[in-house]
């Protein structure tokens, strides 16, 4: 009995040859990959709910002892939402990244760079900008000792200078030079400015004790 030659192009026993057994294995390893993402997706949009995004979202947010509603997207920073949405323009953007505490407001009492925190971490924390600073329309010692000293030039830095030297007043009253300086190290100034705040905020000091 002549014995059968197998081709190049012959079938294993099942019925599968090794070029389709890879391309099988290849589609499947697509396939659970392309479930698996598809999954993940629908997992990620449960999570994080339809309420943030991408359209502007509703929310509010107590700023200067106030209750401040809002429409704001997803990617928006409180820099932003407080300049461009609430129009309280004393909080300054410079570097935008950061690194010159510019936009420093407090957020539960303590200082924050805005242009970092998103405007959704806020929730129910109050937010105190430079404009609440000043009392039934009474300037803070501070802002009164920088008009006094005159603690600025082209005033880019000045309203985060004034929310640092302010924070540092309202813990601790007698604060000595190395304390201010201290206060303020994040606080960047290209016009050098910094001996005139340093006195400002020292003298504001003796006036407030």
């Amino acid at each position: 009995m002549e014995e059968k030659k197998q081709g190049p192009k012959s079938r294993s026993s099942k019925g599968m040859s090794r070029r389709g057994f890879i391309r099988g294995a290849g589609l499947s390893t697509a396939g659970s990959v392309l479930l698996s993402s598809e999954v993940f997706a629908f997992e990620y949009e449960e999570e994080m709910g339809k309420d943030l995004g991408p359209d502007a979202v509703s929310i509010q947010m107590k700023v200067n002892g106030k209750t401040r509603i809002l429409n704001v997207e997803p990617r928006t920073t409180l820099a932003s939402a407080l300049r461009d949405h609430l129009e309280l323009t004393g909080t300054k953007v410079v570097c935008d990244r950061g690194s010159c505490s510019a936009c420093t407001v407090y957020v539960d009492g303590k200082p924050v760079n805005s242009c970092m925190m998103s405007v959704f971490d806020v929730g129910e924390k109050e937010v105190t900008t430079i404009e609440g600073l000043a009392s039934e329309g009474q300037l803070h010692p501070v802002q009164e000792a920088f008009i006094e000293h005159d603690a600025s030039q082209c005033g880019y830095c000045t309203p985060g200078m004034v929310m640092s030297c302010a924070h540092l007043l309202e813990n601790n009253e007698n604060p000595t030079l190395e304390d201010v300086k201290d206060a303020t190290r994040g606080n960047l100034c290209r016009c050098g400015t910094h001996p005139h705040v340093f006195k400002a905020t020292l003298a504001a000091a003796k006036k407030s004790s």
